[in-house]
């Protein structure tokens, strides 16, 4: 937007709306529950707000606080994070004339229901790891951008990987090694190839269940079988082949970014000159440490995706 002889690019919209949902009308009387941290961004035309002192256009961030509680209460049956991100970017976008683009960011908690004797609690949950994210970018004539993800899935596994052959200069004293523990904490968001609001499929729940695919194929293609493992070159081989496994699997997902800081565990050596070999490091005993560590990221995309 240009008045003035200045031009304003701006947006605004409520942050962290945190809201909480139970749907009790399972057939064999179980709940199902969510927690979800939602994000809103409009772009609309309110220049005047900026310029003069004229708030007509402005939609309060208060209203869309209370949006998502009235349109949480609205959905009568069960539906995946996307979809209600999907939904209210809709409502935002069609509602009001002013506003051309909503952008709705969403944290999902990982509640997980409990088994208590091995049986699935009715109404049970516990607090799992990694947060399911969402966001859906909805403009006025319907065009949608959707991408889910994954944060903080930590993986570890404690021996096939190594780290050679890499570039050595006069300042390099890390030793090449073909035996180390391999541990990162996977932040990954991928792309779907769905371009409207209208094309997403109508499967219900089909959002949650291709998040839980997603994350199932990328920790496969990290650990390997479970009898042997996979090696892993670099943590550069591994996100690819991680990234590359998704895209191969699933047809709807256009692009995918991974995010795989190299976590190091290192080896304890303790010696004094009494005891010179008080700890010997044996590939047993090691030092945690999450700084300062490698940041590796990179993003994966079918060659007709646009990114």
């Amino acid at each position: 937007m240009a008045a003035e002889g200045v031009r304003v690019e701006q947006r605004h919209g409520k942050a962290r709306v945190r809201v909480g949902r139970v749907w009790r009308q399972g057939g064999d009387g179980s709940h199902h529950f969510v927690e979800w941290n939602v994000s809103i961004s409009l772009l609309s035309h309110c220049l005047s707000s900026y310029h003069r002192d004229d708030n007509s256009d402005i939609v309060a961030t208060d209203t869309m606080k209370n949006t998502v509680y009235v349109k949480a209460k609205e959905c009568g049956d069960r539906l995946s994070v996307e979809e209600f991100a999907i939904l209210l970017g809709n409502h935002f976008s069609s509602f009001y004339p002013q506003v051309y683009t909503a952008i709705v960011n969403i944290i999902e908690k990982p509640w997980e229901r409990v088994c208590i004797d091995g049986k699935p609690h009715l109404h049970g949950f516990k607090l799992g790891s990694e947060n399911h994210t969402v966001e859906a970018t909805v403009q006025k004539s319907g065009a949608l951008t959707l991408t889910s993800g994954v944060a903080g899935l930590a993986l570890l596994k404690t021996t096939q990987s190594g780290f050679e052959k890499f570039v050595r200069d006069k300042y390099t004293i890390l030793p090449d090694t073909r035996e180390r523990m391999l541990a990162t904490e996977v932040n990954a968001s991928w792309r779907y190839s769905y371009e409207s609001v209208a094309s997403i499929p109508k499967k219900e729940l089909y959002f949650s269940e291709k998040f839980m695919e997603v994350k199932k194929v990328l920790m496969d293609t990290f650990f390997g079988p479970p009898e042997t493992g996979v090696y892993s070159p670099s943590v550069q081989r591994t996100l690819y082949l991680m990234g590359s496994a998704v895209l191969r699997r699933f047809p709807d997902v256009a692009s995918i970014h991974l995010k795989m800081p190299n976590i190091h565990f290192l080896p304890v050596n303790l010696s004094t000159k009494e005891n010179p070999s008080m700890v010997k490091f044996k590939d047993d005993v090691y030092l945690p440490t999450d700084e300062p560590h490698g940041s590796i990221e990179a993003t994966l995309s079918r060659i007709t995706s646009k990114m």
